[in-house]
């Protein structure tokens, strides 16, 4: 069973168990899955308000951007297990002979690369969440402006959890070139998300002040 199928009570459970997957990487595309939610909710409460006429397309957009996003999310979510277990797998292959170790050592760093490149998504992502969260906020419902303010918050931790996995794993990848430029790239999204957030909640707490 996928674990978007599982009940909110089932997936906890399992993410408590001695199971190592899932783990921060699958939570961390989860949470953002619920921020993006959360910025397509702004927008259901603002879209058809008369007070908010003026917005409404931007926040249309919000609402069918976000919902697409959640969904991007959560197929990340299964990914990122789905990259442990062939990380896993790899590691079980035989290596009794040259040959074997050869074919054994290419799987390993080949689930690696994959374990890089899908928490490495989920942040990307993150930062257009964030650009959701940023439109929510500026032209949502104005008393749905925390909910706007929380997906900034989850988009921003989802980022820095996804980080963790993409860090821990380039640790082991022998591809220097693709290494340095995932770091690079990893810098400054981060950077970007750390901006966007701080301006939002910024926006946050003068509106609930």
């Amino acid at each position: 069973m996928k674990l978007s199928e599982l009940t909110v009570k089932g997936f906890v459970e399992e993410l408590a168990s001695d199971s190592p997957a899932p783990g921060g990487g699958s939570v961390a595309a989860l949470a953002a899955s619920l921020g993006a939610a959360l910025s397509s909710m702004v927008a259901s409460l603002t879209v058809g308000k008369e007070k908010y006429r003026d917005n409404w397309d931007a926040m249309e957009k919000v609402r069918s951007d976000g919902n697409e996003l959640h969904r991007t999310f959560l197929d990340l979510m299964e990914k990122d297990t789905e990259a442990f277990n062939l990380f896993m797998a790899a590691l079980k292959m035989p290596k009794g002979t040259d040959e074997e170790k050869a074919a054994r050592s290419e799987a390993i760093q080949q689930a690696t690369k994959k374990a890089i490149e899908v928490p490495f998504e989920t942040m990307t992502k993150c930062l257009d969440m964030m650009e959701l969260a940023k439109i929510a906020c500026e032209k949502g419902n104005s008393n749905a402006i925390t909910d706007a303010g929380s997906a900034a918050v989850l988009a921003r931790a989802a980022a820095v959890a996804a980080s963790y996995n993409v860090k821990i794993n380039l640790m082991g990848l022998k591809d220097k070139a693709f290494a340095d430029k995932t770091k690079v790239d990893m810098e400054k999204t981060l950077k970007l998300i750390e901006e966007g957030s701080a301006s939002i909640e910024k926006a946050v707490e003068a509106a609930i002040s």
